[in-house]
This record gives structure tokens, sequence and C-alpha cells, in this order.
């Protein structure tokens, strides 16, 4: 440190060296800081002293400047006390004595300025011997050890035999007397002292008597405490606590009980601060660290319990358990030691000293000291009293009068609370001490509920200030902590306290739900851990859990319910979360546990919702089965459990709802099987698949029939329930989120949910999605009010292009809402206007639906493409979607039943002897009621449909525009309309069924009902494949519903005739738009149209079969839950039920192991088929069959006109092509592409038996014989080949090749393909065919012989290629093909030119003459066949359609001539028109080369081979032989190749060398239809005919 006195100062001391000494300590005194200017002069004055000491300065000098200086600071002597002390040391130790000599000097000079006590404390004895302050040292060292061990060590000692006995009995006697005077404790303190001066009084004593006096007179606090207070003024602070620390030490034995009143006294006295709690605290028993051990020991103890509890123990060592327990618990009932801070606690808490026992209860372990009765009770009892005031005013109920409670006489005590602020700053802190220890004081409980109840009224009650609200916030969210801390583990260490439950539950309901199942997964998870006790009780509620669950059966119910409904009071979590795991294991326990909840209170019911949303969140659990393929039946268990659950008892809804539309929103839809359950036990609105037809047809008249009629379980009583759903939905605005997300998920299921899943599971979950929705917007529809419903459901273009909502869900959702509209529109003009003629109401009911539907009509426009419209219009669009089956048709059969149901009930009450006069008086009118509800139920319907009928009739005319083609608009029909309703619920598929019948008796114009059937029957694959299993129910209703129509019709020619036979929809050539003459001529024939409905039923075998035959699990499910469905009507031919049933069998054999599910449909459709058997007919009785004719009937006419003068003949005719290009021919190809495969296959499968023709009948006998013996060895080539897609139809490649190839070829291929489809297909019926044809062999022997010579040199002839028969043969095929091709092969290529009529008219006189050769066709079936068949295909192509004449002999002779002469004219006057045409046809069709053939040559085969088969599809059952097959894929080369003529050739031959042996038969029939044809018709015509037809080519 840097000397502060400079040598210079030293040297010229007298000079400046003092004066700059002076001013420098004066500096240093001034200094503000104390510290460092103490520092400074210390080492000021030390360097001054140590001069003098080593003789730099004098000692006189150093004296005098310190003399000025000592009055600079008070303490300055003292300052140079210490400076001299140290001095003193150093130089005791220096051996220069010199040095000790000056130091001696400098301290003799300065005695004036330092005290010599001063100096006598801090110098050595014997420097102060020295300087003469002290005699000698040794003695002052005695004296001072003396007085030391007096002050520190010694004790006072009072003489006891001083003290005189009199003075204590006085000094009781004061303390004990009468204090109700006016004697104050001032007036006794006095005395006291004065007895102590007198007695000799030792005054701790004195103060020990006077706490031992107050102990005994607790009352007389107001004197005690003072007195002791102004006592203590005379004592040291520390004295009375350490007399208490005594008294309380004093009990500490083992043995000892410390008093309450000591406890009390010191209590009183902490409170009024006379002594500190930490002076005290140290002075009891026992240690905090034995505390939080014994806490630890508990909590040990308790899972210890726990363990054995959950272990599952043996009966014989039971026992043992028991015994060694009951020592245990005998050993602990042992008194405890005193807890002398607990007793200190309760006195505390008493006297309402809050301040003090909360600092106690932080030193020990949460919950510790209030696990103590006593100290629990102390607490609530401080509680009782501060909250009393604010609960006489808002918590006391209405009537009660309660018992007030007197606040506590201490002034320090807690303020009472008088507002719900105060109540959170006091109350709610004393609460959380309390903890589950509140379960002590039910009443209490049951206070604090209350003000919690009044809270929540204020607190949802609006109109407070921002301030008061977030105060009413904090409020509110303390208030939930007390909840889950306090109240909720109190109530479950109660011992079932159904009051208590239901009193919480007043307060719980205010709570909004996500609030409540916050609190409950806290209870359940949390608190159970946090407490010895809970968790105690936790294992105990288990172990009873357990124990009633073992025993609940159906039959004790009541007695178990009761147990369950006491156990529930107290611990409802941890009871349902036991059972519910049972129920998830044990699924036949969900009836007895349901009815067994009877007992439950209100707040239980809560937390059983609660805990089945936590069950069904569960992330453990797996929702889906280790196949993965099914869903589990845990979650199948508890959505059935839920269902029933919810309808039974007034449960909370909101919460599963909620969480059902949460997993929505996730892209889950497992959860829905909930949704579905809740709603079909809540509302009664069941979805089930397998609804008898009877149910089905209740379920569409009025609510009362579906109710009575339309379920499988009668379902009472959801008036209520339903109402409970409703609400619940309206009150969390969850119904249209619901019905959105369900609409949107269905396809998330497959694109998004079910990337992973097995494609079985996806199914189902989609139909569950889809299912529910149609459930649950049943249930909306039919219980939500219209202004609700209409409030909440957007219109159908918001539904879809805003919420993406598919269409079919989104019309399902709006079509209540227009019901609804237009009945109440409907009633307002019935209002206005009081008209009551059935012609008003109608138009009324017209206008009103014009009014509603209107907006609808324009919505509807932006959900497709403007190109629909063209088909269809948006009104026939809204119509289909908006209406219903309850719309079209009044089931009269199903209200009959019912009613007829309710005569023979109230029949039978008359006859029970048993029951009651007045119980059957109710049941009877009870049935009356409802008979009377079903028949005016009836009545109304009844007007309603003819209304809506009506209505129809009106709309009919502007429903379908066809501005391209009928063929078109059907397509359009199915696509948009038929296909997606028929597969959304059952009653749509019946609905779908009946509207198109509907739109048929309508006589709608441009509707085709024959194009139509023909679509909805033929390739029903594609639909069946892409079904899910209920939809695959849903198509086979469907199906059904259309097959019942067909066959109603089939089965009589009078109703065919009455329903079908001059209705528009049964014309078979369709003309250009605008134009449906209904020409007698045009019409379907009774027999053409049984042909028709033949091939349909062989087509939908041959699909089911290629079905079966694919391996697939999806196709085969489906296509025999479609068969099932179909079965009353199909199949009906024997050779057809034959064939199916192999293939049934087949799949019987092959699933058995491999896939159960499928084996069981497939037994179950088997054992059906089989009892359908007797049933079924031979093909000859399903349609008549004419005797063996020689060829079958011609080629189609294309043309209108020409086709005009044919009656009978199925023509179907293109409408007038508008412009296109090739490109569009080009994607209509493509789209069909699916269908002409499966056309295809239809036609390979054309089989290879020769009908009995009237020249070959002996070479069709050698023919099937043959074929006979083949049939058992191919079969199952067969079906495969049928399968195979590849195989394309034969006569698509001649056609292709067609245009190429010389005449002759052509002409042979015609013919032969003719031939080919000629063969009646050989399959089931064989059987029956065999014998027939026997019998016409038999009849036709002598034509035989005639016949095989004729093939011989026909086949001769052929193998030579005479030229000049040869050719003819041609151009007649050509000029046939042009006729029916007419405008085919341009149309193909440009779909621009114009009919050329003037081949027409020449193309029909070839075919009349044609026709007339064959008359004597086998049957009609094949003409009508092929031309469906043709149907079908234009149908694929969407516009090329086609004609198959089919007339007998006389018919034709008649009509001929006046048919040739108008074709004849008609050609003249057209000749120069075509000219120009053909001109551009060329062009045209050069352009678009590659792709008219397939086109045309497709129509020419339908038209050459297809048409002219006779019977051919007799049941084409699908058994071609593997070498035409080879043939046809030998076709297909060549016709990719292009259509050069070798190839083409080469096709030829090979077609040649397949078809072997049946050749002859072949040419025979070529032969004799040639003589025919020449011989009916006129040289000139045939001359002209070849003329024209070469102008075409």
């Amino acid at each position: 440190m840097a000397a502060l006195l400079p040598a210079e100062w030293i040297k010229n001391w007298e000079k400046g060296g003092k004066s700059e000494f002076v001013q420098l300590c004066r500096a240093l005194s001034e200094n503000k800081n104390h510290d460092v200017g103490f520092r400074d002069i210390q080492q000021a004055l030390y360097e001054l002293a140590y001069h003098v000491v080593r003789g730099n300065l004098k000692h006189d000098q150093a004296s005098n400047v310190l003399g000025d200086v000592i009055e600079f600071r008070e303490d300055m002597p003292s300052i140079l006390a210490d400076v001299f002390c140290i001095l003193d040391i150093e130089t005791s130790c220096l051996e220069e004595k010199n040095k000790r000599d000056h130091f001696t000097q400098l301290v003799l000079a300065c005695l004036y300025l330092v005290s010599d006590t001063v100096l006598k404390e801090r110098l050595d004895p014997e420097t102060l011997e020295s300087l003469g302050l002290i005699k000698q040292s040794q003695q002052f060292n005695q004296k001072s050890v003396k007085i030391k061990t007096k002050l520190f060590y010694k004790q006072q000692k009072f003489n006891l035999l001083r003290e005189e006995n009199e003075g204590y009995a006085k000094l009781i006697a004061e303390l004990g007397q009468d204090l109700s005077g006016n004697i104050t404790s001032d007036l006794i303190l006095e005395n006291i002292k004065s007895l102590i001066g007198c007695f000799n009084l030792d005054p701790n004593r004195v103060l020990d008597i006077i706490l031992e006096v107050y102990e005994c007179r607790p009352e007389y606090d107001d004197f005690f405490v003072p007195l002791i207070e102004s006592y203590m003024y005379m004592c040291e602070p520390q004295t009375l606590c350490h007399i208490l620390g005594f008294k309380f030490k004093f009990y500490q034995d083992p043995s000892g009980e410390t008093p309450s009143s000591l406890y009390r006294v010191a209590a009183v006295l902490l409170q009024h601060n006379l002594i500190d709690l930490e002076d005290l605290y140290v002075h009891l028993l026992p240690g905090d660290n034995a505390i939080i051990e014994e806490h630890k020991r508990e909590i040990v103890e308790a899972k210890q319990i726990v363990r054995k509890l959950t272990m599952v123990v043996l009966s014989s060592e039971k026992t043992e358990e028991k015994e060694k327990e009951k020592e245990k618990e005998e050993e602990k009932t042992e008194k405890p030691p005193d807890n002398q801070k607990l007793g200190l606690l309760e006195a505390l808490l008493k006297i309402g000293d809050w301040h003090h026992a909360q600092s106690i209860m932080d030193q020990m372990p949460p919950f510790y000291s209030t696990s103590h009765k006593a100290i629990a009770l102390a607490l609530c009892q401080l509680v009782h009293v501060t909250i009393e005031p604010l609960y006489r005013r808002v918590g006391v109920p209405k009537g009660a009068k309660g018992s007030p409670i007197s606040s506590l006489p201490n002034k320090r005590a807690p303020k009472q609370a008088e507002s719900f602020e105060e109540l959170r700053k006091e109350v709610f802190n004393m609460l959380c001490y309390l903890g589950p220890h509140l379960s002590h004081d039910p009443i209490l409980f049951a206070k604090v509920v209350r003000l919690g109840k009044a809270f929540m009224k204020e607190f949802q009650s609006d109109g407070s200030k921002q301030e008061d609200k977030e105060k009413m916030e904090t409020l509110f969210s303390c208030l939930l902590s007390i909840t889950d801390q306090v109240l909720l583990p109190s109530l479950s260490l109660m011992d079932c306290n159904a009051c208590m439950s239901e009193e919480l539950w007043g307060m719980f309901k205010t709570f909004p739900y996500q609030y409540r199942y916050r609190l409950y997964g806290q209870w359940k998870n949390e608190t159970y851990n946090s407490h010895p006790l809970l968790v105690k009780v936790k294992a105990q509620t288990i172990d009873r859990a357990k124990y009633i669950m073992k025993r609940l059966t159906k039959e004790n119910v009541k007695p178990s319910g009761r147990q369950i409904g006491k156990l529930s009071h107290s611990n409802p979590t941890i009871l349902f979360d036991y059972i519910l795991s049972q129920i998830q294991k044990y699924d036949n326990l969900i009836t007895p546990v349901v009815d067994s909840l009877k007992y439950l209170t209100s707040l239980n019911y809560d937390v059983l919702a609660y805990c089945i949303i936590e069950a069904l969140a569960n992330p453990e659990k797996e929702r889906m089965k280790h196949d993965d393929t099914t869903i589990s039946s845990w979650l199948q268990s508890l959505a059935s459990f839920c269902g029933a659950v919810f309808r039974k008892y007034p449960i909370e809804l909101a919460g599963l709802l909620q969480y059902v539309a949460n997993q929505l929103k996730a892209g889950k839809s497992f959860d829905l099987l909930i949704l579905k359950e809740v709603v079909q036990k809540m509302a009664g609105i069941e979805i089930t698949e397998e609804m008898t037809m009877e149910q089905l047809e209740a379920m569409t008249g009025g609510e009362q029939l579906k109710a009575e009629g339309g379920y499988f379980g009668q379902i009472r009583n959801t008036k209520k329930s339903s109402q409970r759903l409703k609400d619940a939905l309206l009150d969390h605005d969850l119904a249209l989120p619901l019905c959105l997300l369900m609409a949107q998920q269905r396809n998330g299921v497959v694109f998004q949910e079910g990337g992973e899943k097995h494609l079985k599971l996806v199914g189902k979950l989609y139909d569950q999605c889809h299912d529910t929705l149609v459930q649950f917007g049943g249930f909306l529809a039919s219980n939500l009010s219209t202004e609700d419903y209409i409030k909440r459901v957007p219109s159908i273009d918001v539904l879809c292009n805003e919420f993406h909502t598919p269409h079919d869900a989104a019309f399902f959702l709006s079509r209540p809402m227009y019901a609804h509209h237009i009945s109440s529109k409907y009633d307002e003009l019935k209002k206005a206007e009081k008209g009551n003629k059935q012609q008003h109401k109608v138009h009324k009911y017209i206008t009103s639906c014009e009014l509603v539907m209107a907006p609808v009509h324009e919505a509807v426009i932006s959900l497709h493409l403007p190109k629909v419209w063209d088909d269809i219009s948006p009104q026939f669009y809204a119509t289909f979607w908006s209406l219903t089956m309850y719309d079209l048709a009044v089931p009269h059969s199903s209200y009959d039943r019912e009613v007829n149901k309710l005569k023979v009930q109230m029949k039978a009450i008359d006859d029970n002897q048993e029951m009651p006069p007045n119980k059957k008086k109710k049941e009877k009118e009870r049935c009356t009621a409802l008979q009377d509800k079903l028949l005016e139920e009836e009545k109304k319907q009844l007007e309603h449909v003819q209304r809506v009928l009506q209505r129809l009739k009106l709309e009919k005319d502007n429903w379908l525009l066809a501005k391209s083609t009928k063929n078109e608009t059907i397509t359009k029909f199915l696509q948009l309309c038929i296909f997606p309703r028929c597969i959304f619920s059952a009653i749509d598929a019946v609905y779908c069924a009946h509207f198109v019948e509907l739109v048929h008796q309508q006589k709608t114009p441009n509707f085709s009902t024959l194009l139509c059937y023909d679509r909805v029957f033929s390739d029903i694959i594609y639909t069946v494949a892409s079904c899910t299993e209920n939809e695959a129910s849903r198509y086979g209703r469907f199906l059904c519903c259309m097959l019942e129509t067909v066959t109603r019709w089939h089965s009589d020619r009078v109703i065919y005739e009455k329903e079908c036979g001059n209705y528009p929809g049964f014309l078979t050539i369709l003309r250009a738009t605008g134009f449906d003459g209904g020409n007698k001529a045009d019409q379907l024939d009774y027999e053409n149209f049984r042909h028709v409905v033949h091939k349909w039923h062989y087509k939908l075998t041959k699909a089911s079969v290629h079905c079966l035959e694919t391996g697939e699990y999806t196709h085969i499910r489906n296509i025999l839950i479609v068969l099932t469905k179909i079965l009353p009507w199909y199949p009906k031919v024997l050779n057809l039920g034959q064939a199916l049933e192999r293939r049934v069998h087949k799949i019987c054999q092959e699933e058995k192991e491999k896939r159960p599910d499928l084996y069981a449909l497939a037994m179950g459709y088997s054992g059906q088929l089989k009892s359908r058997k007797p049933f079924m007919i031979p093909e000859n009785e399903f349609h008549h069959k004419d005797p063996p004719a020689r060829n079958a009937v011609p080629a189609a006419v294309q043309n209108g006109p020409g086709g005009a003068g044919m009656p009978t003949s199925l023509t179907i005719n293109t409408v007038r092509l508008e412009e296109g290009t090739a490109e569009e021919t080009d994607k209509l190809k493509e789209k069909s592409q699916g269908v002409v495969k499966v056309i295809n296959k239809t036609v390979n499968a054309t089989p290879k038996v020769t009908t009995s023709n009237g020249n070959s009948a002996s070479n069709s006998k050698i023919i099937k014989e043959k074929d006979d013996k083949e049939k058992s060895g191919k079969e199952k080539d067969k079906e495969k080949k049928d399968k195979t897609p590849a195989a394309t139809p034969e006569m698509k490649a001649l056609g292709k090749d067609g245009k190429d190839k010389p005449k002759e070829e052509r002409a042979n291929k015609d013919e032969k393909a003719r031939e080919i489809k000629e063969k009646t297909p050989k399959s089931d019926k064989e059987k029956e065919k065999v014998k027939k044809e026997e019998k016409a062999s038999k009849e036709e022997k002598s034509k035989t012989v005639v016949t095989i010579i004729e093939s011989k040199s026909t086949a001769e002839k052929e193998r030579e290629k005479e030229p000049s028969r040869e050719r003819d043969l041609a151009k007649e095929m050509k000029s046939k093909e042009n006729a029916k091709g007419g405008e085919k092969v341009p149309v193909a290529g440009s779909l621009k030119s114009p009919v050329p009529r003037s081949e027409t008219s020449e193309s029909e006189r070839e075919q009349k003459r044609r026709k007339v050769d064959t008359h004597s066709s086998p049957s009609h079936s094949s003409t009508v066949k092929d031309n469906l068949n043709e149907l079908k295909d234009s149908s694929a192509k969407h516009y090329i359609n086609h004609t198959t004449p089919t007339l007998s002999k006389s018919k034709e002779r008649e009509v001929e001539k006046k048919d040739l002469d108008k074709s004849r004219e008609r050609s003249r006057e057209r000749e120069k028109k075509d000219e120009k045409d053909r001109k551009d046809r060329k062009r045209d069709h050069s352009n678009s080369e590659r792709e008219p053939p397939q086109d045309s040559t497709k129509r020419r085969k339908e038209e050459n081979g297809t048409t002219g088969s006779s019977k051919h599809s007799k049941s084409e059952s699908p058994s071609d032989s593997p070498r035409l097959n080879e043939k046809e894929k030998e076709k297909n080369k060549s016709k990719s190749s292009g259509k050069e003529k070798g190839d083409s050739i080469k096709a030829d031959k090979m077609e040649k060398s397949s078809s072997g042996s049946k050749k002859e038969s072949r040419h025979d029939k070529e032969k004799t239809e040639k003589k025919e044809k020449r011989d009916s018709a006129g040289g000139k015509e045939e001359k002209k005919h070849h003329k024209s037809s070469d102008k075409h080519r």
C-alpha cells in the first residue's frame, strides 16, 4: 500500500509537514465513504506513530499533532488505541530496546487523548504495567479470568431455602382469583413483581407458574396474553420459548402424552407473536426426517397391498396370508408415538392461526398432516367458518334452513369470505392443503360444491366488465384446480355417498364436456397415484369389481347392479375401466352390464361416457384383427355397448360424437361403427343388407309403416332417445359436419386410408362408412324439423362443388329438404285458395314443385359437363334424384299385412283370459290407434303418389333431349342416374328399377326401354367386380327388380301387349329424334321379346360363369351375392341353371379349405339353387322355337325408310349423326373397349352343334353325337377359353380384312360366320335338345341324302372357286352389307354422310328375297338375340345401330310387292343425290381407313353372322372348342397386319381347315340359299344390286 506520509513531510515537519498531515486527516475524516475513511485514518496514524518508534520524529511532536487531529472524528481515540495495540505487539517482538522505549514514551505522551479503560482493554498486561496503569500484571490476569467465569459459566443459584413458599401460594392465589371484575393484567403484574421482590421468587419459575395457570384457564386469553406479554419485558426474549420447550420435552417419553392445553397455550403465544415458530419447532418431536421416512414407508406399504390384491393366490395360501396380515394389523394398532408437531398444528388450526399452521404443513410431505383425521377436521372447521357469510348468501339451496356457524372469537383468525374473490384468496388455499381428506367432512364438501355451482351461474351470465371477466376467468381456472385436487379425490375416499355424487354433478353439468373429461382423465390416470390411501382404494375397488363381474349374469342383474352402483358412487373411473376391459373381451356381458347400470348417478353416467371414449381411443389397441381383413372384436363390442348404454340411460353424447368427427377429420373411419350403433339403438333406424322384400316394401311407406314392418326388431320407445341424440347434434353443430365428413371419407377409405389394408377390409370400411351415412342421413331427415334441416343443409351445388360431396350423397342429404319445401309450398297454396277439386289440388302441387325445383334445376347444371345436358335435361336429372319410392308407389300389400297383424293381435287380446280387463282395454286401444294411423297414412300416400304421377306426366316430354343419339341418352341415364343410385341403398335399388319401368310406362319420348334393359343385363361383369359386398347386394336387388318386370312381361302375351305392345320404348327402329312414329310394324312382337329375354338370361349366365372362374375373391363373392339376390327370377332356363350349378359346385370344392367365407356363400347359393330346380323349364318352353329352318335370318337393315316396310323386324336405326371427326369415333371406340371384350367372348362362345336344318339333319346328328363325346372332355377347356378376353370374335377379323379380300372369299366368310352363329351352343340344355333334334332328323332323313350330295358338290365348287356363282353370291353379300351398312362405312370414317337410299332400297329387295327363302328359320331367337347383341354393340360403339329383320314366309310375300314398288320409287329419287355423297364418302373413307374396319365389320359381323344364326344363342354356354379359339387368334393376327389380301386369304384358309368336317353342311346351306334367292328374286334386281354395291365399294 502506498505510504500516506511522504518522507519529506517528516524531514520538514515543523515547516510544512505538520500542517500537511493535519489537512490529510481532515480530508480523510470528511470522506463520505465511512469504511474507506476509517481504514485510511488508521493507516495515517499508524505511519505517524511508526516514525516516532523508529526515531524519525519526536514523541512530543507526534502527541501535539494527535491532539489537533483527535477532534476530527468521534471514534478517533478508539482508532488510536487500535494503532497502539498493533505497535505494542510489533515492538514487543523487536530486539532493539530503543524502539520499545520510543513506543512507551509515545503512549505516555498520549494518555490524555485515550482513556485508560480503553487502553486496559486493548494493550498487553505487561505494557500496562510498564505504563503504570496497573500495579501487577499477574493479579490483573487472575481477576479477569474470575470475572469471565462469573459472567459466562457460573449459573445463578437461588437459595431455595431463602425463597418462601408463601410467595408461591400468594402468586397462585393472585393468578387463580376470579378475573371477571375490573382486574387488569397490569394490576396483577404489579402484584407479581412485589411478590417476587418480597419473597425472593425465581422470575423463571414465576413465568412457568403463569403458563401453568393459563393452561388451566384457557378461556381467559384476553387476561393472560397481555400479562405474559408485559412480563416478558423483564425477561430475555428466549426465556419463554425455553420454558415451553422444556414443558414439551417433559412429555417426550415413549409413554408420555402431551396435553392439548399445552398445545393450545403454545398456539396462542405463537399467534400473538410472543414466540417464534422456528425457535419452538426445534423443541418438538418427531424430527422432520422421521416424518419423511414414515411417509415413504406408508407409500411402500400401500403398493404392497396393491400387489397382494392383484396377485392370484391359491386358496390354501389364502388362509395363511390372512393370518399373517392379522398379526401385522395387531402390531400396527400399538399406539404410535406422540407427534407434537401435529398436535401444535391442530391447536393452531382450532384457534384460526392459518399463517403458522401453513408454515408447519409446508415442512411436511404433501397431505401428510391432513391424513390425520383430527387435523383434517380442524382445517375443515376453519374452512366452514371462513366461507360462512358467502355460503349463506349464495350457496344455501332454496327452502333449506341450514345451521349457521359462529365466527371465531379470535381477531387474528382469517377474514371471512364475503365474495368469490375473497374465497379464492383465502379458502382455496386451505382446500388445497386438505386435498383428498375433505372426505372427512361431507357437509363441507357439499358447501364447496354449492359455492362452485353459484359461481358457475354467475360466470355464465354475461354482462360483466372486461376486468371482472378476467377475474372470473382466473376464478374459474382455480375452481377447476380445486375440483381436480380436492373434490374428486375426496369423493374417491368417501364411503359410497350417492348424494355427494349428485351434488357434484350439479356443478359439473355447468362445465363444458371438454373440461369435465379433462378432469375425469386426471382423476383416473393421475390422482390415484398421488397418495397412499388412494393407491389402496384403487386396488380395493378393482378387487371388488372383479368379484362382482365374475358373478354377473342375466339372472342376478338387480343385486349385482346394486353392488356396481354402490361401488361407482366413489370410484367410477376405476370401476368402469375394469368393466369395459371385460366387455371388450366377452361380448356376452354387454346385455347384463347395461341392465345393471341402472343404479348409477348422473355423474357416473358422464364418467362412463368418458371412459368409453378413452377405451376407444386407446393407442395400444389394434383396430383390426391379425388377419387384417376384419375390424377387431373389442371395437365391435364397445360399439355395441355404446349403442345400448346411450339409448337406455341419459348420458351426454356430445363427447362421443365429437370424437367420431375428429377421427373422421383425421381420415380414420373405423370408429364410424360407434356412430352406426348409437343411431341404430337410439333412433331405431336399422341399416342391414339382409332385409326381406316385405320389409323393403314396408320401408317405401310412411313413417308408421316403416316402424311397424320395416325393421327386424320392433323398436319401441325411441322417442326420448332420438330426441336426445338430435339435441346433442344440434347443440354442438355436428349434424352436417358428420354427414359431410362421412360422404368425403367414403372415397378416403379407398384412396387414403386403405393404402396398406387388405381389400376385404377396405370394402368393409367403405360399406360401414356408406351405411352409416345412409343411416345418419335417414335419422336427420326423420327427426329434424323442416326449419332445422333447411337451415343446416346447403344447396346441392354448394354441397358438391364447395364441400366436394359425392353427387349421390349430396342428393341423399338434400332430398328430404325438397320434399319438405314442396309440401310446405303446397300447403300454403292450398290455404290461399279453398278450391277442393282434385284438378285444382294437382295443379297447385305441380306449381309448388316448379317453384321449389326450378333453382335446383339451375344448380344441377354445374355438376356435369355441358355435353351431358344434350341428352338428358337437368329437370329429368333433378327429378330422378329428388324422388323416392314413397313418391312412386303405394305399398298396399304392406299396409294390408300390418293392419291384418293388428287385427290378429286384437283377436288374441280378446281371447286372452288371463289379461286383466284394464290392460286389455289399453292394448286394444293401442292396436286400434295404430290401425287408424296406418290406414290414414296409406290414404295420404295414395293421394301423394297420384299427384306425383300427374306431375311426371306433364314433365316427361322435356326429359330426354337425345341430341346425339338415343343410345347415348341411355348411356348417360345409366351412368349418371341408375348405376350410382342403385347401389346407394336397398330402397334406392328398388327405386331405380321402378323408375325405369315408370319412364317406360309414361311413354317418354326418346327413351328406348329395350336398349335400357339390354344394357343393364349385358356385361354385368365390370359392374359386379367394382362393387363392395353391400353394394353387390344392392345391385343384386336392382337386377332382381328389373328381372321381375321383364319376367312379368315374358310370362303372358296379354300382359306384354298391354304394357309394352305399342309403347315407344319397344320400337325396334330408332328414328331421328323427335319422330317416334308408332308404326305397329316397328314394334317388337311378343315372341321376339321372349327370344330377347332368353338372350339376356344367357348373358347373365355368361357373366356369372366368367366371374366364378376368375379365382378373384371380389369377383366370386360379389357374383354369388348378386346371384342369391336374383334367385326368384333367374335362372329360369334349365340348361343355364345346370351350367351355373356346375361352376358353383366347383367353387365349393376349391374354396372349402382356402377361403371359408366364399365357401359358405357358394354352399348357401348352391342349396337355394337346387331348391329352385323344380321351377326351371326347358328352353323350348321359355321361348317358342319354330320348326327347323334352312338358314338364319339375314342381315339387318340400317336405314329408317328402308326398314319401315318390314314388320316385326327388330331394326335399330341410327339417328342421323351430327358432324364429328374421326377422332371422336376413336375415343368412342376406346370407351367401349371393355364392353366389346365381353361381346367378343359371347361370340367366341358360340358352340359347335349344327342345328337340325332342313337340309342337313343327318349331318347335324352326326356332329351332335361327336360333340356329345367331346363334351365331357372339353368342358374345362371351353370354360377357360371363355374367360380369356384375348379371344376376339372371328367376325371382327373377317370384317377388318373384308374390304380388300376378293369378293368370293368375303362372301364365303360371311356365310361361314353365319354358319358358326347358327350352330346352337352346346351347354347344359343339350340333353333336351338332343331329343328334339333326333326327332327332327328322323323326319327329315329323306332330305338329308340330297343335302349331302349338294353339300359335296358345293364344297368341290368352292375349292375350284367356280367364278360365276361365287361372284354372284359375293355381290349379293356385298349388297346386303350395303343395305345394312347404308352409310355405315362412311359413318365410321367421317360421321357426316347422308343416307344412300338407292342402295338401301335395292339391298332391301335383296333382303326380302332372302327372307322369303329363309322364312322357316328355327327360331326367332337368333334374330332377336343377335339383334340385341347388336344393340349391345351399338351401345359400345355409341353411334352404330343395326337391324335384324325376321319374317315368316307368308308375311313376306304379302308385304313384298308393295314394298318393292315403294323402294324402287325412293331409290330413283335418291340416286342422283347419292352420286355426290358417294364421292365424298370415298374420300372420307380413304382418309380414315384404319378406323372403319373395326366398326363396320363389327356391324357386318353382327348383321351377317350374328343375325344370321338360327337358335344360335339358345344357351351359348361358354364352350367353344380350342380350335375355334386358335382360329380367332390367327384372325387377330391377320387383322393387325393390315388389310392385305395375302393375310386375309391365309386367315381364310386357316378358318377352312379349322372348321373341318363341318364345311360340307355349311356349303350345303349356302347352296340351297343361293338357289332359293335366285328363284325368288328377279334377275334385273340382282344386276341392279350388283351395280349399286359395286358403286358403294
